[in-house]
């Protein structure tokens, strides 16, 4: 009688484990659902603002995480706690699915004389490639930040820096020891990354 209890057991933990990338990868849906986001974050998730994130080439599963934390009121923002106050579970997952299928493109970003050299020691010191990966890629829900805007890098660093970001703990940990400079340079740097 115990190895059915267990093959059950088993079945719903790996239910469990693999429910989040279950959802339907109906990209179209997505699109539909995405117009309100084209006035911040462009049309296809390419941001021309700086100071609104570009989403295009994001894992979906970072911004459904994104999305249920500002619903959830774990993250706050005047402008995206009450955009996502109303999404479902399914609509976060069909905007993360379309933004994830999204090309990002080149910001044009230059950096100032030798701040990527500097951002890159700090960032080899502080070993953010253990999450972000090589190239700072991103993983589940771990962000893709090559390429992203510098001044949006730059306010979500400091907004860990000083507790005002709190939906990710160890990143909190992580960067409230580097002084602010080191912080610009890490964001030139990761912005100067395509």
């Amino acid at each position: 009688m115990a190895k059915p209890i267990h093959k059950l057991a088993l079945t719903m933990i790996v239910g469990l484990c693999v429910a989040p990338t279950a959802h339907a990868d109906d990209v179209s849906a997505g699109k539909a659902k995405a117009a309100p986001c084209a006035a911040c974050h462009g049309e296809d998730g390419n941001s021309t603002n700086p100071a609104y994130p570009i989403l295009a080439g994001q894992t979906a599963r970072y911004i459904y995480t994104e999305l249920r934390d500002f619903k959830s009121g774990r993250r706050k923002d005047p402008f995206m706690t009450p955009m996502a106050k109303n999404l479902s579970k399914q609509d976060m997952w069909d905007l993360g699915n379309y933004f994830a299928a999204q090309k990002p493109k080149p910001t044009g970003f230059t950096p100032e004389a030798g701040m990527v050299e500097r951002g890159r020691k700090v960032v080899e010191d502080a070993l953010c490639t253990m999450c972000h990966l090589g190239g700072f890629s991103g993983q589940n829900e771990v962000p893709r930040v090559a390429g992203q805007h510098q001044q949006y890098i730059y306010k979500q660093l400091m907004a860990f820096k000083n507790g005002e970001r709190t939906n990710f703990p160890d990143m909190t940990s992580y960067v409230k020891s580097i002084p602010e400079k080191d912080i610009k340079a890490i964001s030139e740097y990761i912005a100067n990354l395509n």
